[in-house]
């Protein structure tokens, strides 16, 4: 199952006594796939997959699938130990979950070849696709990737480190391979704000990749993949300096803010997604204040770049003077 395009990460909203809003959760998946990406990863990192127990898990996925409704593939988080990863893919597959995303796993530290065994471990207990998400603890070499060929459900690799030139090995080492499924094999950009390398990953064949301000900013995230596609730089360009550049400065302030400044987006939008839960931290006052001004700040773009595109429209099909 190789993906294309924009992918979207829901979060997961927590009511105030600390459960889980199914009701606000099921809004939030219907507003992402209306936002047209080519895929949903619920329960991820985005969604806070460690700050979730079985009963919440199960609730997340199947609303997905449900408010979904084959229109897009919903892949599920899981991870943490071997036996603990397979506990919550059967889950997922349970649930009608079409793939799964592996995190990495929880504290161990090993070898790439370490890796494989962990992730063939967990693929042999569901038959769910699954994409491996190469990120802190858990990394491949280009020999580790071809490996990853011979077990069947694995359809890819999700990479969160940022390391272009070792992830132009993987990909140029699976390409290469001679493997039948070398050309089916998807890598996918899963750097907290992707938006940042697109670029450098386009120049090395990964062109799809997850939006967090996605899940808070749609009109931005669609507007930016836009233009991208479409090779229009300037859009991009002015984009990234008076929105993705400042989002990221911020983010960068305080760990964990990858997740806890998009929650504070989205209740920005108008959803009560409530609190992050710990160790995470919620944005403090005047963080959130930041975060609107930029949002402003982008949308001033977009605004721009729509009375610029008007302007030019009548001029291009107006009569032909005699």
């Amino acid at each position: 199952m190789r993906l294309h395009g924009l992918l979207s990460f829901p979060l997961t909203p927590f009511t105030p006594d600390d459960t889980v809003d199914l009701a606000v959760f099921a809004e939030h998946v219907a507003q992402q796939v209306a936002a047209g990406p080519s895929a949903l990863f619920v329960a991820c990192g985005t969604g806070e997959f460690t700050a979730l127990h079985r009963d919440e898990y199960r609730d997340i996925v199947s609303t997905a699938v449900r408010v979904a409704d084959g229109r897009l593939p919903v892949f599920a988080g899981t991870g943490g130990g071997p036996q603990c990863a397979r506990e919550f893919a059967l889950i997922a597959a349970d649930c009608g979950a079409d793939g799964l995303l592996l995190l990495p796993p929880y504290l161990v530290t090993s070898t790439p070849a370490g890796l494989v065994r962990h992730v063939a471990y967990v693929a042999a207990g569901t038959p769910l696709p699954i994409m491996v998400y190469q990120r802190a603890n858990a990394v491949l070499d280009p020999a580790a990737a071809v490996a990853l060929l011979d077990i069947p459900t694995v359809t890819g690799i999700k990479d969160g480190r940022g390391d272009v030139d070792a992830m132009l090995r993987l990909v140029t080492a699976v390409r290469t391979s001679g493997h039948p499924r070398a050309d089916e094999f998807g890598f996918l950009n899963g750097l907290p704000t992707a938006e940042l390398s697109v670029h450098a990953y386009r120049a090395i064949g990964v062109e799809s990749y997850s939006s967090a301000v996605l899940c808070f900013a749609p009109d931005i995230a669609t507007a930016f993949h836009r233009a991208v596609r479409a090779g229009d730089e300037d859009l991009v360009t002015a984009l990234l300096a008076e929105f993705y550049l400042p989002l990221v400065a911020l983010r960068d302030e305080v760990p964990g803010y990858a997740v806890a400044l998009v929650k504070a987006g989205a209740r920005l939008g108008g959803l009560p997604m409530g609190p992050v839960r710990p160790p995470l931290v919620d944005p403090r006052p005047a963080h959130v204040e930041q975060l609107a001004a930029i949002l402003e700040r982008g949308r001033a773009v977009l605004a721009r770049a729509e009375s610029e595109t008007a302007e030019i429209v009548p001029a291009t099909t107006g009569p032909v003077a005699a």
